[in-house]
């Protein structure tokens, strides 16, 4: 059986392009192949170019090859292929995603702190997806330091930095921490497991501000954390796990502690038996509009 790339979408920007690039490094450390896509559909926010005689659709179908060429260039060795498909994005996104370990697309900076511009392809193919999806900010660029001198080659080498997996105690999902965990072994990268809470307003305002009242709450949550990890430690002993309960907002604590880390993981609920159309959940929202590193939303059941 064929392994399932990592796949990409491009649009020609410069977030798709550091999309690529993580990709790339991501692909490179799973031992996985790369695949990179574009979709035609004729789109009034396109990056094609407005000038000489190039069409659009002439244009999409070079983006992923030239983006394909600069990358075996910097990662040889690396199995790359390429697509153009033809359609809605988010549609032909989802495709590519169930074919995929999973996908990433660029997003783009509103600036170093601002958070993600979300666009609408983005969230409608999050939402709909069941496959992973990573949401890679416009500056996350290579470090190309960790390269020989004059090699013009990149290492996929893990950075140091820690991968944070946000988990809702109340219904742990495994495929949010199968995938935390994984992302962690990969890079040889610590686990910063977060879980926050917010007590009702009523408790906050008696006895919630009780540092004794807080220490207990935090501790149960210690206890319930380490009890639902314990499994999951077992399968992974490599993996350094660092477990950090809390009391406050949970798209706050993650988005703090993406400013340090190489990856953050969140799960959304893809119930399909409820009614309307899917949605990506509010912390998950936040977390993609306010973290700066690359975000990989989960579905899980």
């Amino acid at each position: 059986m064929m392994p399932r790339p990592v796949t990409v979408g491009l649009n020609g920007s410069p977030a798709s392009l550091a999309a690529a690039d993580w990709g790339a490094r991501e692909a490179s450390l799973r031992d996985l192949p790369l695949r990179l896509v574009s979709v035609w559909e004729w789109q009034p926010f396109s990056y094609a170019p407005l000038a000489g005689t190039e069409r659009p659709e002439q244009w999409s179908q070079r983006l992923p090859e030239e983006t394909a060429t600069e990358l075996r260039r910097r990662f040889p060795g690396l199995d790359i292929t390429t697509d153009r498909l033809t359609g809605p994005p988010p549609e032909m996104l989802c495709r590519a995603a169930k074919e995929s370990e999973l996908l990433a697309l660029g997003s783009a900076g509103l600036g170093p702190v601002a958070g993600f511009l979300m666009g609408s392809v983005a969230m409608a193919t999050i939402a709909h997806t069941e496959r992973p999806v990573v949401l890679v900010r416009a500056d996350e660029q290579a470090d190309d330091a960790s390269a020989p001198a004059g090699s013009g080659e990149t290492r996929p080498d893990a950075d140091g930095r820690a991968v944070v997996l946000g988990i809702d105690l109340s219904s742990p999902s495994d495929e949010v921490i199968g995938f935390g965990f994984e992302a962690a072994a990969a890079r040889s990268a610590t686990l910063r497991v977060i879980n926050g809470w917010n007590p009702p307003p009523h408790v906050m305002h008696g006895i919630g501000g009780d540092p004794h009242w807080r220490a207990e709450a935090t501790a149960r949550a210690a206890e319930t954390m380490r009890s639902v990890l314990a499994p999951w430690c077992e399968r992974h002993p490599a993996v350094a796990v660092v477990e950090e309960p809390g009391i406050g907002r949970p798209a706050r604590l993650l988005s703090e502690a993406g400013a340090e880390a190489g990856l953050v993981v969140i799960g959304r609920r893809a119930n399909p038996r409820r009614p309307g159309p899917p949605r990506i959940g509010h912390v998950a929202h936040a977390v993609l509009h306010h973290c700066p590193a690359p975000v990989a939303v989960v579905p899980s059941a």
